[in-house]
C-alpha cells in the first residue's frame, strides 16, 4: 500500500516551507532514518528523514518549491513489489475525502499517520507495520510506537510477540496542561499603512522592492506581538569592567595553549546564569494564564544572521565553565549564521542577552522575546571619568546595561535585584570560577 510523505512541521511556528533539495530520486530504495530531503523553514535549513522504508514511487513537489504548506503530500513511498503506475494523485484523494489538514506543534511525521480502529481505540501505524502486524496476528493496541508522536513503525512490530502487554499510560496528573499565551499567526504582518498607500506615497521615487522571506515575516509578527501585548519597563545600570578585563587577560594567557580565548560576552553569559540562580523568582516565563518558574539557567543569546537573527539557548549555563560556554557559544553562533540550528537549540530559555557593544553601540533598549520574562541589552565598554571611593576623580572602563522586563512576570524591585546580581558578578569576576 502506497504511503504519502507529508511536508513536516519542523518548528512550532512553521506553517509552510521550501523544499530546498531532494536527496533521493524516483525508484530509489530508502530506509527508516535515511535523510531524503533538505527543507528550509522560517529559521533554518534542516534535513528530513524517512520514517518507513520502501521505494520512492513519485516526487510530488519539485526541488526549490517555496511556500509548501505543512502536511501537503510531497512524495509517495511504495511497499516492496508495488508498481509506481498504480499510484494515484494522493493530494486529490485526500481532498475528496474531506480530511482536514492540521499543523502540528512539534515536528510532523514523515508519512501520513495511518489510523487503525481496534476495539474503539485509534491507533496510528504505517501501512507496512499494519501489514506485518496482520501477518503475525498482533494487536496493534498492545504495541508501543517509537515513531513520531507514538506512531507504530516496522521496527516496533517485527520484534513484538502476539499478546504482548501494552505499557501502562502515564497518569494524566503528571502532565498538566498549560494554556499558552495567544500567539500571532506567523504570516501576520505588523499594523501600519496599507501596501497600496505606501506604494502611492513613493510612486515618484526610485526604490527596490524587497519581498519578505519566512524569517523576516516571523520576526515582524513576533516583535509586533511583543510590543503590543507585553508591558515592558526598563532598568538601567552601569558596570565597571576594569577588574574583569584584567582577569580575562590573565585567564586567556593561561588558556593560550588550549586554543581557548574568552570574550567579554562569555563572562556576561556566565554572570547572568548565576544571577538567575541567585534570584530564582526572576527565572520565569509568561504562559498565558500563569507563570512558569524555571529551575535551570537556560540563557538565550541573540546572534545576527543575514536577513534576521537567532537566539540560540545555552542550557544549564550556570553549571558550565567559562571555557565550555565560550566553545558552545562559538559553535551555536557559527551554525546559526549558516542556518543549521535544530529547533530545540533556539527555542526555550527564560531570559536573553542582546549585545551590540562590539558594534560600538553604547546603550539601547531590547524587545522581549516571548515567552521570556526579560532581556538584557549590553552596550560597549567606554572609558569614562568616575568618582572613586576616596572622592577623587579617576578613569574607568564603563559598560551600560539595560534590562527590559515583562511586568506581568517580574516587578521593579525583583528586576533591580536580578540586575544587581549580574553586576556584582561582573565586577568581581573571580566568583565565576567558583
Amino acid at each position: 500500500m502506497a504511503t504519502q510523505i507529508l511536508m513536516p512541521a519542523l518548528s512550532p511556528t512553521m506553517e509552510e516551507g521550501t523544499l530546498a533539495k531532494w536527496l533521493v530520486k524516483e525508484g530509489d530504495a530508502v530506509k527508516s532514518g535515511q535523510v531524503i530531503a533538505e527543507i528550509e523553514t522560517d529559521k533554518a535549513t534542516m534535513e528530513f528523514e524517512a520514517v518507513d522504508e520502501g521505494v520512492v514511487g513519485k516526487l510530488l513537489v519539485a526541488e526549490g518549491s517555496a511556500g509548501v504548506k505543512v502536511n501537503t503530500p510531497i512524495a509517495v513511498l511504495l511497499d516492496e513489489g508495488e508498481d509506481a503506475s498504480a499510484v494515484t494523485a494522493p493530494k486529490a484523494a485526500a481532498e475528496s475525502r474531506g480530511e482536514p489538514r492540521r499543523t502540528e506543534v512539534a515536528a510532523a511525521p514523515a508519512t501520513a499517520p495511518a489510523p487503525a480502529a481496534t476495539g474503539g481505540t485509534r491507533v496510528f501505524a504505517s501501512p507496512l507495520a499494519r501489514r506485518i502486524a496482520k501477518e503475525k496476528g498482533l494487536d496493534l493496541t498492545a504495541v508501543k510506537g517509537s515513531g513520531p508522536h507514538g506512531r507504530i513503525v516496522r521496527a516496533d512490530v517485527e520484534g513484538a510477540q502476539p499478546g504482548a502487554a501494552k505499557p501502562a499510560a502515564a497518569p494524566a496528573a503528571e502532565a498538566p496542561k498549560v494554556s499558552p499565551a495567544p500567539v500571532a499567526a506567523t504570516a501576520a504582518m505588523p499594523t501600519g499603512p496599507a501596501t497600496e498607500v505606501v506604494l502611492k506615497m513613493y510612486a515618484d521615487r526610485a526604490y527596490e522592492e524587497v519581498p519578505l522571506d519566512g524569517m523576516r515575516r516571523t520576526i515582524a509578527a513576533r516583535l509586533t506581538e511583543a510590543k503590543q501585548t507585553i508591558p515592558h519597563f526598563y532598568l538601567r545600570r552601569d558596570v565597571k569592567l576594569d577588574a574583569l578585563m584584567a582577569f580575562r587577560e590573565q585567564l586567556n594567557k593561561q588558556l593560550e595553549g588550549r586554543g581557548v580565548k574568552l570574550s567579554v560576552n562569555d563572562f556576561i553569559i556566565k554572570a547572568c546564569a548565576m544571577a538567575l540562580q541567585a534570584v530564582p523568582n526572576a527565572n520565569a516565563v509568561w504562559a498565558g494564564d500563569r507563570m512558569l518558574r524555571l529551575k535551570p539557567s537556560d540563557v538565550a543569546v541573540a546572534v545576527a544572521v543575514e536577513g534576521g537573527l537567532f537566539t540560540p539557548v545555552l542550557r544549564d549555563a550556570d553549571k558550565k565553565s567559562l571555557s565550555a560556554l565560550s566553545a558552545e557559544m562559538k559553535d551555536l553562533a557559527a551554525r546559526a549564521k549558516s542556518k543549521k540550528l535544530a529547533p530545540h537549540e533556539y527555542q526555550g530559555g527564560s531570559f536573553a542577552i542582546s549585545n551590540l557593544g562590539m558594534m560600538g553601540i553604547e546603550n539601547f533598549d531590547a524587545v522581549i522575546n516571548p515567552p521570556h520574562g526579560s532581556i538584557l541589552a549590553v552596550g560597549a565598554g567606554v572609558k569614562k571619568p568616575v568618582v572613586l571611593a576616596d572622592g577623587t576623580i579617576g578613569v574607568a572602563t564603563v559598560m551600560s546595561m539595560t534590562l527590559s522586563v515583562d511586568h506581568r512576570v517580574i516587578d521593579g524591585a525583583l528586576g533591580a535585584e536580578f540586575l544587581k546580581a549580574v553586576i556584582e558578578a561582573l565586577e568581581n569576576p573571580m566568583v565565576m570560577l567558583a
